[in-house]
């Protein structure tokens, strides 16, 4: 992955570059932001660049060199991977980011480093269980990095969603973050930074990455996904026919957490689209077809009277299902005060 396979964040690359440049790389940094926004991508790119040894004009990595070659297929010796993982039907005890490696190298490079939760959970089969990074690999990173790097300069260990940290696990790794070998980068990956436990974030550099940056080839099908039940659910909402959204939101109901969640963060993103087409006149990149025609025609719906709401209500039934809230309740709660946005006078207030 190159800075240039990123479609925008151009701030975000100069610094990063210019951490190089100027040979201040921080040992230990958190790349954080909402999905979609190309964070992961950007670890991987900047650790490439780190590594390539024949950088073009300080701007990018040549992509050509040995180093980049094994970068971009995921195969390189100094690069390592931690991710949530649970047990499957393959991996029955004991699970470790290393026993689902070629999973996950599988995973990023067809979806192109767009990685969601929800699409890797179902890639290794973990159906309705939530992956943690567990004690098992918190000591794998310790020994990783007691061993001298291959080949290149910076061994580098990238922690994505490093907010599933087992709570009880995350002290095995503190003195390493905090004293890492020489010549060791730690990338930590997340979405939602006030969840990881103060003691991890402390010791890291924060790096924001904004909501604003999409990868040339679109977005993950798991996303994708999303696009016809969010449209079934907001005709129903704005027919205000009650009947048919009891049986579905149940059926929402009976998603695993992971995957209601990304139903709620899709939706988000939609009235977002909707917002930049309103007051920008922007389309949304990497949407097309029915989708691209749905969300314009969505558009008018979601104004500025309304659009604060939208954001509140999901945002809220994101929090509430990530504390294990009962589903079939929470999304007919959420369906009726939907209804009541597009048609205050369709229900009563109480």
């Amino acid at each position: 992955m190159r800075f240039c396979d990123i479609t925008g964040q151009e701030g975000i690359k100069a610094k990063l570059i210019q951490t190089v440049s100027d040979q201040r790389v921080s040992h230990a940094q958190l790349f954080f932001g909402p999905e979609g926004c190309g964070k992961l991508a950007l670890a991987i790119a900047y650790a490439q660049y780190i590594n390539c040894t024949n950088k073009q004009g300080m701007n990018d990595s040549c992509g050509t060199c040995p180093s980049c070659i094994k970068y971009q297929k995921l195969v390189h010796p100094d690069l390592h991977f931690i991710y949530p993982v649970a047990t499957t039907r393959r991996v029955t005890k004991k699970p470790q980011s290393k026993l689902f490696l070629e999973e996950w190298r599988k995973f990023l490079l067809e979806n192109n480093y767009q990685a969601g939760l929800q699409g890797w959970y179902e890639a290794i089969g973990l159906e309705n269980k939530q992956g943690i990074i567990n004690a098992d690999d918190c000591n794998e990173i310790i020994t990783t990095l007691s061993y001298k790097s291959y080949e290149s300069d910076y061994k580098v260990m990238i922690l994505w969603m490093v907010e599933k940290l087992y709570y009880s696990a995350a002290p095995k790794i503190l003195k390493i973050l905090e004293e890492p070998p020489e010549k060791t980068l730690f990338l930590l990956i997340s979405e939602d930074p006030d969840q990881i436990i103060k003691t991890i974030v402390s010791r890291t550099l924060l790096v924001k990455i904004p909501g604003a940056g999409f990868l040339h080839s679109g977005r993950s099908e798991e996303e994708a996904g999303y696009f016809e039940p969010f449209r079934q659910w907001m005709r129903l909402c704005f027919s205000g026919k009650i009947a048919e959204l009891i049986p579905f939101t149940a059926d929402i109901a009976r998603l695993g957490r992971e995957k209601q969640k990304g139903f709620l963060i899709y939706g988000l993103k939609v009235t977002g689209f909707c917002s930049s087409i309103n007051y920008r006149n922007q389309l949304p990149a990497g949407i097309e077809g029915d989708e691209l025609k749905f969300i314009r025609d969505f558009s008018p719906y979601i104004h500025q009277e309304n659009l604060p709401a939208f954001n509140d209500l999901f945002n809220t039934a994101l929090f509430h299902v990530e504390r294990n809230a009962h589903s079939p309740t929470l999304f007919l709660d959420l369906s009726l005060k939907i209804v009541r946005l597009f048609k205050p006078n369709s229900l009563p207030l109480s």
